[in-house]
């Protein structure tokens, strides 16, 4: 039996891990936060899930801290095999569509202040592969959702009204898209990160941008109206690249489909 260490294990992926960890049989350690054991105990192969998403323009300093900060303390003090270091693919955004591969060459200004989760993410990627003695590899996550209540962002917050509500009008624009991929298939691509010993960056991704117009037509088709009042947008983001994810043995689902199997269950609208 293997010994896990889920940083982190209170948030989003940080939870589902340790579910998913403990329900194959698998022994996991969730330390809270300030847990002394981090630093007395084998951890084993660690998953650092430890960030701030949504609130990291408020919180800039507990961003950094969590991104760097703790993560600092772990590489150079306490006894692990392997670690996955959680990142984000949001770290392309500045490349414009031109992005989206892991061996992209990043640009941030550095006196934006949303790029305090950039950076911060991107040191902490520095780190792992270049101070970690080669234990460490960094997932980058694409825009993760789901229609639980500890799901965020655009996608989950509109999943999570449609439970309620059958007619949603959105200030968003018709264009806008992002490169969505849902909460279990980002647990498949970390396991398999674990269990194939990856190297180096991996995007974990479907691949492919999804607009706001697209995700309109599978709400229409199961019985929802979806109203986007917002004017034009700019093009999407980077698409990712995703052949080292399907090395690995890993696609993720077409978010319509997805969408799809949610909207046309019963047991979906809480009302």
């Amino acid at each position: 039996m293997s010994r896990y260490t889920v940083i982190g294990a209170g948030g989003f992926i940080g939870a589902r891990l340790v579910a998913f960890l403990r329900g194959r049989g698998e022994s996991v350690h969730a330390p809270a936060r300030g847990d002394p054991e981090l630093f007395a105990a084998d951890l084993g192969r660690v998953f650092y899930c430890a960030g701030l998403t949504g609130d990291f323009m408020v919180r800039p300093f507990d961003t950094v801290d969590a991104h760097v900060g703790l993560l600092t303390h772990v590489l150079r003090d306490a006894k692990f095999e392997r670690m996955i270091y959680l990142s984000s693919t949001r770290l392309y955004d500045s490349l414009g569509e031109r992005g989206g591969h892991e061996d992209d060459v990043l640009a941030f200004d550095v006196a934006a202040p949303r790029n305090v989760y950039d950076l911060s993410k991107a040191l902490g990627e520095n780190l792992c592969l270049a101070r970690s003695g080669g234990r460490a590899v960094v997932a980058r996550l694409s825009n993760v959702f789901d229609w639980t209540d500890d799901a965020g962002g655009f996608l989950s917050d509109l999943l999570k009204r449609a439970r309620r509500e059958r007619a949603i009008s959105l200030d968003s624009s018709p264009q806008a898209g992002r490169d969505y991929i849902h909460a279990d298939d980002v647990i498949a691509g970390l396991l398999a990160m674990d269990a194939k010993a990856a190297e180096g960056i991996v995007n974990i991704a479907r691949g492919e941008a999804i607009s706001n117009a697209q995700i309109a037509q599978v709400f229409a088709a199961h019985g929802w109206t979806l109203d986007l009042a917002g004017g034009d947008a700019p093009p999407h983001g980077p698409t990712c690249d995703v052949s080292r994810l399907a090395a690995l043995g890993v696609q993720a689902r077409d978010v319509r489909e997805v969408l799809a199997g949610a909207l046309g269950d019963p047991a979906f609208p809480l009302t």
